[in-house]
């Protein structure tokens, strides 16, 4: 008999058909023994939080247990190499906020990983804010009257952040773009830190995440003045957003998700995907987000990779523009 010559899209059936049924195979018993979710910040961290949430949210979604790992340092890198490097069989898997997926490979000279390449989108899992507050000794009640005080007096006043590459770094350098405010940036190596140092007058300005800086709002211990999303938060309802208060398109949220390393296989993806879609409609999970001004988010694996992408390109921007880096 002849040998019937192959077409190139035959040929590549016949390499990528082996493949998908090795995939398929894989997820079939998915999974089978705990999980590990690496989260790239220090236990009790706002990351930390949201992650141990959901790990215990999926358990009976998923069938084993979720165990979270910490691996903080290298400006949220050290977590993610660790997830990206990991065996691609869906066993080990990422935590991951916006700071390492849009932030901090845009800030630092040489990220250890390529965040565009280097993982695979599972899901998107939570939105929040941060809250722009001000010391109270601080003669200004709103966002306009802040603008106003800058600009007369350039130079004079500070913003603290949590550190370098940080989302309420860069999300008050988009501020500064925006109004023209000459504000001098002091980064404190964490939240806590800098909401202290605002508390006292030290700085007078802080662009900081809601669950960790709303109570200091509801007691007065500083003076809340907008909230950094496209709507106002249910956490503080009372206070506008940065954009109806002044700067019109300002938007700057902080936001996580699930990855994995790129090569899992996408139906071990599309398993964890259900599990993490069905943890995020429980009454509980809900209840737990909205305590510390979380918002669930859920969707598709490519839908959250359309956010990474765009996410990475804004913030990207904003670093180029203002110059913003990793000491």
């Amino acid at each position: 008999m002849i040998p019937v010559p192959l077409n190139t899209a035959q040929i590549v059936a016949a390499f990528i058909a082996p493949a998908l049924l090795a995939g398929a195979a894989a997820a079939a018993g998915y999974p089978e023994r705990p999980i590990r979710l690496i989260v790239p910040q220090a236990p009790g961290s706002a990351s930390d939080t949201v992650a141990r949430i959901v790990a215990a949210a999926l358990v009976p979604q998923l069938g084993q247990q979720v165990v979270v790992d910490n691996r903080p340092g290298g400006a949220l890198m050290i977590g993610m190499e660790m997830t990206a490097r990991a065996t691609p069989d869906g066993y080990t898997i990422g935590f991951a906020p916006v700071g390492a997926l849009a932030i901090s490979p845009n800030v630092m000279r040489n990220a250890p990983v390529n965040v565009l390449q280097d993982f695979k989108a599972v899901a998107h899992l939570a939105n929040n804010q941060m809250l722009l507050a001000a010391t109270p000794s601080l003669a200004v009640r709103s966002v306009r009257e802040l603008i106003d005080y800058a600009r007369q007096n350039p130079g004079k006043l500070s913003n603290a952040s949590s550190g370098n590459g940080t989302p309420g770094h860069v999300g008050f350098e988009l501020f500064k773009l925006m109004t023209g405010a000459q504000i001098v940036h002091v980064p404190y190596k964490g939240g806590a830190a800098a909401t202290t140092d605002l508390i006292s007058g030290q700085v007078q300005l802080l662009m900081e995440s809601l669950n960790s800086i709303t109570p200091h709002a509801r007691s007065g211990r500083v003076r809340g003045l907008a909230v950094t999303g496209a709507k106002r938060s249910p956490a503080l309802p009372e206070l506008p957003t940065v954009a109806e208060a002044g700067v019109p398109g300002f938007e700057a949220t902080t936001w996580n998700g699930i990855v994995a390393p790129a090569a899992v296989p996408a139906a071990i993806v599309a398993r964890l995907n259900a599990g993490i879609n069905q943890a995020l409609a429980t009454p509980a999970l809900r209840e737990k987000f909205a305590a510390i001004g979380a918002e669930p988010a859920g969707g598709t694996p490519g839908q959250f990779a359309a956010l990474i992408r765009s996410e990475y390109a804004k913030w990207g921007d904003v670093v180029k523009r203002s110059g913003a880096k990793v000491d």
